[in-house]
């Protein structure tokens, strides 16, 4: 399950990394502010002497206050292998006598996995002591989330296609974990023929309030959900590198044919990241990888739409395909099931009428239209050679067919 909007919920943060640092500079004592030359040089050093593993180097700039705990996130991070790491400050503001605020946005890549970055944005408070600026303070900008490992101690198990990175989870059941991400990686490129990294990256946090932290959003939006992807939709192949979150409790309580489904769902997700744009609608982006997830498996349309198929039953039918907010977290749970469903119908039609290959055709197609508005429309007459209004009335009839049947 995916979120819509530029950000597919978000990216991942720096912690200590940007904020625990002295800014050594030439700044006189009544200076407003230092240049952002100034910032961006000694975020640089801290970077290389991270990617370096230079803990020497990564400890010289810091206040002694902050050492040790700047030394626990430097070890944590030796767990994970980090591919490139990259500061880049965007702001400096005078925030009063010898104060300032600097933004900067974080990102990094894991060797093996990712083409580009998971990035966030930081906002740094700076003090300005004895000619010396210091930084005070370290928080995420408005809505971003916590990065895993300042949640504690990493565990790293790498699969044929996959790393799993937990916290407060066993090694065994991060290796089960991986073992099923392994399994979805090549489900999903049979299903998808576009080019895309053919790997995924999985976080497991330890608990789902430990899961909200790292959206940037209330745990209790994600209760019910056991795993989301986080990225950026309509980026291209150097778009912010995803990550699949598995909400340890939701996922635990699955069988095996569920868990297997959750993470071919959401490696569909990470696949089709750069044909997945504004002007995708959700339900075809959700159905789309539900589609992928139940492709090969057997199971009916009752048995995978058990909402929907009651709905129909009871002549309720739903007029039209669901809008984006109907698959909002946090809502009316059996709703937001139905909304899934549909999507998942509306793409196996597809597939069954036009076939595989008019179904991802369809999904290119729309998400290279430049905006939402007409982009269903031109690739239902252009890829399917049908009607919104066709379309949307093959589509109820397909569900009392299978549904009913």
């Amino acid at each position: 399950m995916a979120g819509q909007g530029g950000r597919v919920r978000r990216g991942a943060v720096a912690g200590l990394l940007a904020g625990l640092l002295v800014l050594a500079g030439c700044a006189d004592p009544g200076a407003g502010a230092p240049g952002r030359a100034e910032v961006q040089g000694l975020l640089d050093r801290h970077a290389a002497a991270l990617l370096g593993r230079d803990e020497a180097g990564y400890l010289a700039d810091l206040d002694p206050a902050l050492v040790p705990a700047a030394r626990t996130e430097f070890e944590r991070l030796a767990s994970i292998p980090l591919g490139g790491v990259d500061y880049r400050v965007t702001d400096v503001d005078p925030a009063g006598a010898g104060r300032a605020t600097a933004r900067a946005e974080f990102g990094y890549r894991i060797k093996g996995y990712d083409s580009g970055p998971a990035t966030t944005e930081r906002v740094l408070d700076l003090a300005e002591r004895d000619g010396r600026w210091y930084v005070t303070g370290d928080r995420p900008a408005e809505g971003a989330p916590q990065q895993l490992w300042q949640q504690g101690e990493v565990t790293t198990v790498t699969g044929h296609r996959s790393l799993v990175l937990g916290v407060g989870q066993s090694r065994q059941r991060l290796r089960e974990i991986a073992d099923a991400a392994d399994r979805a990686v090549p489900a999903v490129g049979s299903a998808w023929p576009s080019p895309w990294a053919g790997r995924v990256v999985v976080l497991v946090p330890a608990s789902v309030d430990a899961m909200g932290g790292l959206l940037g959003a209330p745990a209790a939006s994600y209760r019910g959900i056991a795993a989301v992807t986080t990225g950026q939709i309509g980026g291209g192949p150097k778009a912010p590198a995803d990550r699949v979150i598995v909400n340890p409790e939701a996922y635990g309580v699955l069988g095996d044919f569920g868990r297997g489904f959750v993470l071919t769902h959401e490696t569909t997700h990470v696949a089709t990241r750069a044909q997945t744009t504004p002007a995708t609608p959700v339900w075809l982006s959700e159905g789309f990888a539900d589609w992928v997830a139940y492709r090969g498996t057997g199971r009916t349309p009752a048995q995978a739409a058990p909402e929907l198929a009651r709905a129909v039953r009871a002549g309720d039918t739903p007029p039209g395909l669901p809008d984006d907010k109907e698959f909002a977290f946090g809502g009316d749970g059996e709703a937001m099931a139905r909304a899934y469903e549909s999507g998942w119908l509306a793409c196996a039609m597809v597939a069954d009428r036009w076939g595989e290959t008019g179904l991802t055709d369809f999904y290119r197609a729309v998400g290279a239209h430049p905006r939402r508005e007409g982009a269903v429309e031109k690739a239902l007459r252009e890829v399917l050679d049908t009607t919104p209004e066709q379309f949307t009335a093959d589509w109820r009839a397909y569900l009392a067919d299978r549904l009913l049947g």
